[in-house]
């Protein structure tokens, strides 16, 4: 359906109902109160108060790494790094400046903050062992400038006498304060996943390049993992000045980066649990075994063994196994309503086509993948892009979808010039895409990926609350017709659904313009069909198509318009039933120059190329 685009009114089935305080938050909050009380009241000794103080503020910076490494998957090794920057800024703060605890913290955490984000945006277009390595060198400097900068750090003796805040000067009231921190940022770290930057991260870390033509911004959400992590690790840092009033050096050392990831695969790195777990059985593991350490190496040896053996047996973690076996027993959710039907709005008629390329070239080196290639692509309806193998269509849909920079040329969507947007940038201007070889969010339901295609900046079609937008995947994955299965994962879907879930995540998002990139390829013919029914659906709300594929039979049966190519230039553009008899057309196909014959016997001819 036509129309301008404009916000639409939630339906009453889509709002959820109030929810009273859900039952798990309030156990929570009871259990931490409990372990707040405890701490506050039971006599520790002094060794197992340092014992419990090291756990909760090693955790704290153990989440950390679930934040930047479980949720967005970049590696960083330089997380005691960070944790250092937050011990020093309390220890120098209350030491040399006299300054209180309470200022004194923030300031750790702003350091760390802005060091992080810094780090992050320098290195994280790197990724891979090369932000390992960065982030190595990141920790070894800073270790090197506690050691040496003297008359600033202290240097290797460390900064003694670090004051406490004032109603938290022993050290039992001081563990039930890291235990409200530890509590209150592994909680906020569970909710984070449920978020739009946590579902931004998820992505990022399943599939990036999904993830950009979905309209997020990668090196965005990267510089913000990264930053929250160090963040984490400088409020845990903080806390542990304060818990031994007392640091030097060599307790931030690249050794101890090691231990915290160590922690955390440990744990299970995808959930704040999971790193409470790890940093615990770290921390108790070599004080169960104290009484083996005057046997000189059997210690070590034993705990090195049960670390592999978990890391083995269990490669999600402790947490990533139990955590499955807790949900199967989870009783199954009430049936979601009936989804309403999906709605398109397109912008008014206009003369102005929906998309214009002009002169578009991709070169990589002496290859012309792409060459000075023009096409007009009218409002409304389906438009096929064709061309026997390596002709450049695929290359072409990815300098128009942004993962790939023009050599040459120019590219508008709607009126506006996109050339040099980034992915996520013509995903906000209304740019939608599918890809031949799938790009699913693995770790996700069918629903959390369409919901993350619903959240297209830009897309005022659906309000940006949770409601709204699971209303809105629902209603696309009913269009495809998986509506049924919307909270089943994507590993339980067959190849063809899995097509139809990548459809409905770019239809959510309202696209002024979808790609579909060879959307039949690995299609058995009864799916096929199936196919050409959705298309013809699609474009009949409106929207407006670009397709490649090498089914000839799928590609006249839906489109009223082709452009074709052969070597990476255009040899034809027109109407369907026109093109397909042109000579230079069948030569490209099947290296003849013959016009004789029917349309429909170039079709079954041009089907099997």
């Amino acid at each position: 359906m036509t129309g301008s685009p404009r916000p639409v009114a939630a339906d009453p089935a889509s709002v959820a109902p109030a929810r009273r305080f859900p039952v798990g938050t309030l156990a929570y909050v009871a259990l931490v109160a409990v372990a707040v009380f405890l701490a506050a009241t039971t006599p520790f000794s002094g060794y197992v108060l340092n014992i419990l103080m090291q756990a909760a503020t090693y955790a704290i910076a153990v989440i950390g790494l679930t934040v930047v490494l479980g949720l967005c998957g970049q590696i960083n090794l330089a997380q005691a790094a960070f944790f250092g920057i937050g011990a020093y800024a309390v220890g120098l703060g209350t030491v040399d400046l006299g300054i209180s605890f309470w200022l004194c913290l923030p300031i750790g955490l702003a350091l760390a903050l802005v060091l992080g984000a810094v780090l992050g945006a320098s290195t994280l277009r790197l990724g891979g062992h090369y932000l390992a390595m960065v982030t190595i060198s990141f920790q070894q400097i800073l270790t090197l400038i506690m050691i040496n900068w003297i008359p600033v750090t202290h240097g290797p003796d460390g900064v003694p006498n670090i004051k406490r805040p004032g109603l938290f000067t022993d050290g039992q009231s001081y563990l039930a304060l890291c235990i409200v921190v530890l509590a209150a940022v592994a909680y906020a770290v569970w909710r984070m996943p449920k978020t739009r930057l946590g579902r931004a991260m998820r992505a990022v870390r399943d599939n990036e390049l999904a993830a950009g033509v979905t309209g997020i911004d990668i090196y965005r959400t990267k510089v913000a993992a990264f930053a929250i992590g160090a963040l984490l690790a400088g409020l845990g840092g903080g806390l542990f000045a304060g818990s031994f009033t007392y640091i030097s050096p060599d307790q931030f050392s690249f050794a101890e980066s090691v231990v915290f990831l160590t922690m955390a695969l440990l744990g299970g790195v995808g959930s704040p649990v999971g790193a409470v777990i790890g940093t615990g059985l770290l921390i108790l593991i070599p004080e169960w075994l104290r009484f083996l350490k005057e046997i000189p190496g059997l210690y070590l040896a034993i705990y090195g063994l049960a670390v592999i053996l978990i890391v083995v047996f269990m490669p999600e973690g402790i947490w990533g196994f139990l955590g499955d076996q807790v949900k199967r027993l989870r009783p199954r959710k009430p049936a979601a309503p009936r989804a309403q039907e999906l709605t398109l709005t397109q912008a008014a008629a206009s003369a102005v086509p929906v998309l214009q390329v002009e002169g578009l070239s991709k070169h990589f080196g002496g290859l012309k993948a792409v060459d000075e290639v023009s096409f007009t692509v009218a409002r409304g309806g389906i438009h096929a892009l064709i061309g026997p193998n390596g002709s450049g269509k695929t290359t072409t849909l990815n300098v128009l979808s942004g993962l790939y920079t023009p050599t040459g040329g120019r590219v508008r969507l709607d009126g506006q010039d996109i050339t040099r947007f980034a992915p996520h940038r013509r995903a906000a201007s209304g740019l939608g895409r599918t890809f031949q070889n799938i790009r699913l969010f693995r770790s996700m339901s069918a629903l959390e990926n369409v919901v993350i295609g619903a959240e297209r900046p830009g897309n005022a079609i659906v309000a940006q609350d949770r409601a709204s937008l699971e209303a809105r995947a629902r209603a696309a994955l009913a269009f495809v017709g998986l509506e049924a299965r919307a909270d089943e994962p994507i590993s339980s879907f067959s190849y063809g659904h899995q097509r139809l879930v990548e459809i409905a995540r770019a239809l959510a998002g309202n696209p002024v313009l979808l790609l579909l990139d060879e959307p039949a390829a690995g299609l058995n013919s009864t799916e096929k069909n199936a196919l050409t029914v959705l298309l013809r659906r699609m474009a009949a709300k409106g929207l407006t198509i670009l397709i490649i594929d090498h089914d000839m039979t799928l590609v006249s049966d839906v489109a009223s318009h082709i452009t074709v190519l052969n070597f990476g230039r255009r040899i034809a553009d027109g109407v369907t039933a026109t093109v397909l008899r042109e000579p230079a057309v069948i030569e490209a196909y099947l290296g003849q120059e013959s016009t004789e014959g029917p349309t429909i016997g170039l079709k079954t001819d041009l089907a099997t190329a």
